[in-house]
């Protein structure tokens, strides 16, 4: 039950990737033939991501993740030196509350270093920021807005479309360029992600959520976007990130998009089980609640709140019984502070560290789901015990602190 942390290697993946440990071993930058076979590899992958995207093959620059893809936008774009011509000075950005920890991380250390001014734009209750709150806070220095697809800890699925939409008027009625960047790392095993239809100039995304090997990744970067070099040394990825390409992750990840349309029943069927799920804890559980909006999440996720029970406690008794979920992001298991993207949704310290993340995936069955609602019920209920004096006066779905951030408010560097 925590297939949005990782998914295992798909079969057909692996036998793809297999060649490229022993046989086609070569470094594709060598002009012999050991090189040039395992360049194909990377050029047929290249061409099954770039039209994944609706793009050209030279848009997409392969990375180690999201992570780094992320990085890369954030930090590439207020470093270039196009981009401070173009805007006379520090440039500005903004992003969303709710994003994965490395563009949070990323957008706080450019504003800490000096390189870019940072707007936070707020979401409601339901997890999702909207396009007018995002445009409230663009300013004629404003040259990126980054948010993605899917929330990795609420599943709530972003209006992107209608924020790429916006920023196209933006920069029509302001004759200048607004760069617009998506991460769809939880996003690509169930949404649409052609750049077009999408208004983006930048996507990033992961192999490891998508059935494919861990350490590899792609950023997809349009035609013209100015981009600092994130990786110096050689020529690798058009000149944006050198190193020896890791050829047998490249294909698994060109293998694990080719392999997506052949699971688009599956999700249907991912959905109907969050459904059951969802339907049976509430049904079963006094006293719990779903966190975010049901109808925009994706399909595989389900984060709940238990008042009266803390999320480590449930996450450790649910390993006791063999039921592997998570109290939010992956990257932050080790945190014991508040999930910043329940508290940016209007949620107490006291709500957050009492909400699990359920996520389903293509081996998820509905024995599985109905096991796990037979053992939530008995667990909270022992937990509700132990607890006693446990305080929860606080209405589950309000809360009058939202952290230490004003919303929308603006850093300077």
């Amino acid at each position: 039950m925590d297939y949005a942390a990782t998914t295992p290697l798909d079969e057909k993946v692996f036998a793809d990737m297999m060649p490229y440990f022993s046989e086609k071993y070569g470094n594709p930058s060598s002009i012999h033939s050991f090189g040039e076979d395992a360049q194909e590899g990377i050029i047929k992958a290249r061409k099954i991501v770039a039209d994944f995207f609706g793009a050209k093959d030279s848009e997409i620059i392969f990375t180690s993740g999201a992570t780094e893809g992320n990085n890369a936008v954030i930090k590439g774009i207020v470093m270039s030196r196009k981009i401070w011509e173009a805007c006379g000075g520090k440039p500005h950005i903004v992003v969303s509350d709710v994003e994965h920890d490395c563009v949070l991380e990323s957008a706080k250390r450019v504003m800490k270093d000096g390189l870019a001014e940072v707007s936070f734009a707020p979401v409601g209750s339901d997890g999702r920021v909207s396009a007018d709150d995002v445009q409230k806070l663009i300013q004629p220095n404003t040259v990126l807005v980054s948010v993605m697809y899917a929330n990795n800890e609420t599943g709530a699925i972003q209006p992107v479309q209608e924020i790429g939409r916006m920023i196209t008027r933006e920069n029509e009625a302001g004759n200048k360029k607004i760069y617009f960047h998506i991460d769809a790392a939880q996003a690509v095993n169930y949404l649409d992600c052609n750049a077009d239809a999408l208004g983006a100039d930048l996507i990033t995304i992961s192999a490891h959520k998508i059935y494919g090997p861990k350490g590899v990744g792609a950023l997809y970067a349009r035609t013209g976007t100015p981009l600092a070099k994130f990786m110096d040394g050689g020529e690798q990825e058009f000149g944006l990130r050198a190193g020896t390409h890791n050829v047998p992750g490249i294909v698994g990840l060109g293998s694990a998009i080719a392999q997506l349309e052949n699971y688009k029943e599956k999700n249907k069927e991912i959905g109907r089980l969050r459904d059951r799920l969802i339907d049976g804890i509430l049904a079963s559980v006094s006293r719990s609640a779903l966190n975010g909006s049901r109808e925009n999440r994706l399909p595989n996720n389900v984060n709940m709140r238990f008042e009266g029970a803390e999320g480590e406690a449930i996450l450790i008794m649910l390993k006791d019984k063999g039921v592997a979920v998570s109290t939010g992001s992956a990257c932050a298991a080790k945190s014991l502070s508040s999930s910043h993207v329940l508290k940016s949704m209007g949620l107490t310290d006291l709500d957050a560290h009492s909400s699990i993340r359920f996520s389903l995936g293509r081996q998820t069955a509905q024995e599985d789901i109905d096991y796990v609602i037979s053992a939530v019920p008995g667990i909270i209920e022992k937990l509700r015990g132990v607890s006693g004096s446990f305080d929860h006066s606080t209405n589950l779905s309000q809360a009058d602190e939202k952290g230490s951030k004003e919303e929308g408010s603006v850093f300077f560097g």
